[in-house]
Formats: structure tokens, sequence, C-alpha cells
């Protein structure tokens, strides 16, 4: 019984995130993608990530919603970056080189860790996350980190 109400839970909070998702108010757009970013792994979630990620109307959004999803640092919320990116228009991925540059500019494990993982979405059988991917790998080929191991 738990873990069927578990998932029953999971499934609500993605739902009502959702609709919050649809608030016209930016900074509820924005929360709603930071705690949807923690469903990222939940097919029911991927649609309303993506349209946070790409919001129309502000940046922010964007912003707060990549950044978050970044910072699971998994293939989840990497794949729903790729997606995004591989559809972005040039303000929008603006928007998401900057919370990639943000997540993974200081520790060199972080950022070689999402390039493996990078590597391993290059093959994903959905086309756009592969060829958002390919973008994403690039971004963190550039970024050279401010800590390494000693």
């Amino acid at each position: 019984m738990g873990r069927s109400v578990d998932r029953e839970l999971r499934r609500a909070a993605v739902l009502v995130l959702g609709e919050l998702g649809r608030s016209h108010d930016y900074r509820d757009r924005a929360d709603a993608g930071h705690g949807l970013s923690g469903f990222a792994e939940m097919q029911e979630a991927r649609g309303s990530l993506l349209e946070l990620v790409l919001d129309r109307d502000d940046t922010f959004v964007t912003r707060v919603t990549t950044e978050a999803l970044l910072r699971r640092k998994d293939s989840a919320g990497l794949a729903t970056v790729a997606s995004a990116l591989a559809v972005a228009d040039l303000n929008h991925g603006d928007w998401i080189h900057t919370a990639v540059v943000d997540v993974f500019s200081i520790f060199s494990h972080d950022r070689d860790d999402a390039i493996r993982l990078c590597e391993e979405l290059l093959q994903d059988a959905d086309e756009r996350v592969a060829r958002g991917a390919r973008q994403l790998y690039e971004l963190l080929a550039g970024i050279d980190p401010v800590l390494r191991p000693a």
C-alpha cells in the first residue's frame, strides 16, 4: 500500500505544480519549475517542465527551472534541458547557457559527470534529446571549472 500511495501523492504534486506553472504570474511559474524539477524522472512532469524552460513570457522562469533541473545532476534533469535546448530560440538558449555555466563552473567533477551523462544522452532514442545533448555537451566542454582535485 505504501508505494502506491506515495506514487499517487507524487502524481498529485506534479498535477498541482503543473497547474501553478500555467499561472499568469511569472513568480508562480518559476516556483512551479523549481518544484517540478524534483519530479523530472516522471513522465507526467516532462511536458510542463519543457514549457517552463521555454517560458514564452519571462526568461526568469527559464533560468530558475533550468538551474533546478541541472542541480539534480542526473540524466532526467539533463535530458529535459537537452530537449528544450534543441528547440530553444536564441534568447532562451542564452539563459539556458547561463544556468549551465552557473551550475557546472565550480567543481570539475560535477562538470565531468555531466559530460559523461551527455555522452549517454547522445544515444537517446528521442532525436530531440540527442540533438540537445550534443549542444549541452559542447557547452559543458567549454567550461573551465574553478576547483579541480588536488
